[in-house]
């Protein structure tokens, strides 16, 4: 009978994880529908920023003597020193989410390495920063409680740090790693360089037929504080882009656990039928060996 309740516990031990896991899946799907409706507007926003810096940066290099002078689009073939800026949760049981990224940042630090480039790294989100503290990888910045609740002004606070020490030479690259958004069950993992920008990447043909008009102005100083907008609000988006892609990789994963957790509640089921039967038949044999002896 010690084997049937321990059965008996162990069913109820995982039919109570199967409730919490639906119920994590169920919260996780309301929070996805929020957080993908803003990573929509944001990326729409992103887009039309990106757009207005093509236009000016590209007319910059297709008609000025000497191309543009600022720094964010000045390309550095051997760099010295690069920032790598990391998002991870700040949560787990979300599946593989969070060790893509640390992979990623692993794979990124390994690649400037053998390059002996000497790397910064800055990250945001608990799960990144507890698993490179714990491997004893010294973090320039961290920042938790940020990623979970994306804020524009923390998310700009940060970001400035780092395009400060781009714009005075103290880095000559900036990199940002994190697992995006792409549909209900899938991430997309991106590895961006922020700066310096590639210039290639602007078509000069639409520069010179833009449908951007402006008054008289320094293009090259209006160009450089759009920069920074445009560092610190792909900064934002990616944050926002990451919870949005957080809460899909957690409803999955919840998903699968539930589904697990109905299938173990089955397996055990018929293990404590079976159990019980075997202990009636040896109750009925021994009833009927004790009648037996004392004939």
């Amino acid at each position: 009978m010690a084997n049937l309740k321990e059965i008996q516990r162990q069913i109820k031990s995982v039919s109570n994880t199967q409730k919490t896991t639906r119920a994590m899946k169920l919260v996780s799907t309301a929070k996805l529908r929020r957080a993908e409706e803003l990573a929509k507007r944001s990326r729409l926003f992103a887009q039309k920023t990106n757009q207005v810096i093509a236009e000016i940066a590209s007319r910059i290099h297709c008609n000025k003597v000497g191309g543009i002078e600022s720094r964010c689009f000045i390309q550095n073939d051997a760099p010295k020193t690069i920032d790598i800026i990391f998002v991870t949760a700040d949560k787990g049981l979300c599946g593989g989410f969070n060790m893509q990224t640390i992979k990623a940042v692993r794979r990124l630090i390994a690649e400037y390495k053998n390059k002996n480039v000497s790397i910064r790294i800055r990250g945001i989100g608990k799960k990144g920063i507890e698993y490179f503290n714990f491997n004893q990888v010294e973090l320039l910045d961290a920042v938790k409680n940020l990623s979970s609740a994306p804020d524009m002004q923390r998310s700009s606070e940060f970001m400035t740090r780092s395009i400060k020490d781009f714009n005075d030479g103290i880095v000559d690259a900036v990199y940002l790693v994190y697992n995006g958004y792409k549909n209900m069950i899938t991430q997309e993992l991106h590895v961006k360089r922020l700066l310096p920008v590639m210039i290639e990447d602007f078509d000069c043909e639409k520069a010179n037929n833009n449908v951007l008009e402006f008054e008289a102005f320094d293009e090259e100083k209006m160009l450089d504080s759009l920069m920074i907008k445009y560092a610190e609000y792909n900064m934002y988006y990616a944050l926002i882009d990451s919870v949005a892609a957080e809460h899909s990789a957690r409803m999955q994963a919840m998903d699968a656990a539930t589904t697990n957790a109905k299938q173990m509640v089955k397996s055990l089921n018929v293990k404590f039928n079976k159990a019980r039967q075997e202990a009636i038949t040896t109750e009925l044999i021994e009833i009927i060996s004790g009648v037996e002896s004392m004939k």
